[in-house]
């Protein structure tokens, strides 16, 4: 008897990925399409719906092959109803059952969950996780997402807001946040916080710095940038790199001090870093937290790329189908 697969879908704003699984985590197919967020994201879940139909022709597939489906998706999901609200870089102003949608067309089980708790689920199953069961991801782009798995079970919280690594409080009179507070890592640790937190210690820094000379004069400054210039010795941005680094090691020393999972995982465009930003994070990390934490607990850098997502939303749907 043939071995069922899984396909996990990893929903963005400008692109959906997909992958076919083994229930054992392994690749075996995988393929994009861009997302069309036209007309109020309406023709998004029938192109999910009919590129599926179509791989599965491709390959000679049927429906009953397939153990589930799982997806990560941005926005506000609920799990129950298998719905998501308020997901705007997609165009969703209102309510989406997309469980109903996609069931009622394929006829396979699916499933959906927040797109940064997939990432988590991705990266703890076949990633730097080992398969742990207390990890937590956090992800660094342009936001700050992240997800939490305690004692294998992944952590929504009462309103699905557990895992918002990205508002921890790291300077309480710091930059203001989208969400309303001040202070918040996302601020001064995503793509974009990078730059504010190196134009904010421009303004005070008197030395000679490749890239204070370029913030003074107008040009445009990325975080890669940031970090390229502090592994090239400019004195300004490894100042701007190490604040970073404190914020984030601060950040994950409350995650540690608070639930000692074996794992604390970094992802996202920022972590391109590599180990240069670890073993900063890693220092602080190691200030910050108390003896069994700081001997029990690693910083690591996420593996699994692009792939975290599709890998995780199979996962999930892996998951599902057990406790069904």
């Amino acid at each position: 008897m043939l071995e069922k697969k899984l396909i996990g879908i990893d929903l963005g704003g400008t692109t959906i990925k997909f992958g076919i699984l083994t229930p054992q985590g392994e690749v075996q197919q995988k393929w994009s399409i861009e997302t069309d967020i036209s007309e109020e994201g309406t023709k998004i879940v029938p192109d999910i719906i009919e590129t599926i139909k179509h791989r599965l022709e491709l390959y000679n597939m049927t429906t009953d092959e397939f153990i589930g489906i799982g997806m990560g998706t941005p926005g506000a999901v609920n799990i129950e109803q298998g719905s998501v609200i308020g997901a705007y870089n997609l165009n969703w102003k209102t309510e989406q059952p997309i469980r109903q949608q996609i069931e009622s067309a394929l006829g396979i089980p699916f499933v959906l969950d927040n797109d940064a708790n997939v990432a988590a689920l991705g990266e703890r199953w076949m990633g730097a996780g080992n398969n742990n069961p207390d990890v937590a991801f956090m992800t660094l782009g342009t936001g700050v997402g992240g997800g939490i798995i305690a004692e294998g079970n992944l952590l929504h919280g009462v309103a699905g807001a557990a895992g918002e690594i990205g508002h921890i409080t790291v300077d309480p009179t710091g930059f203001e946040c989208t969400c309303g507070k001040r202070g918040c890592l996302e601020t001064v640790a995503s793509a974009t916080g990078v730059v504010r937190v190196a134009r904010q210690l421009s303004e005070e820094y008197a030395g000679e710095s490749e890239l204070k000379s370029m913030i003074d004069d107008g040009q445009e400054v990325t975080s890669k940038l940031v970090f390229d210039q502090a592994k090239a010795d400019d004195p300004f941005a490894e100042m701007v790199v190490d604040k970073v680094c404190f914020y984030l090691g601060l950040a994950c020393a409350h995650i540690g001090n608070m639930l000692n999972p074996s794992d604390i995982v970094i992802g996202g465009g920022v972590s391109a870093a590599g180990e240069f930003l670890r073993e900063k994070i890693q220092r602080y990390f190691d200030e910050f937290t108390f003896k069994q934490v700081r001997e029990s607990t690693a910083i690591k850098l996420a593996v699994l790329g692009n792939d975290a997502g599709i890998i995780g939303a199979a996962s999930l749907a892996l998951t599902f189908n057990e406790e069904k």
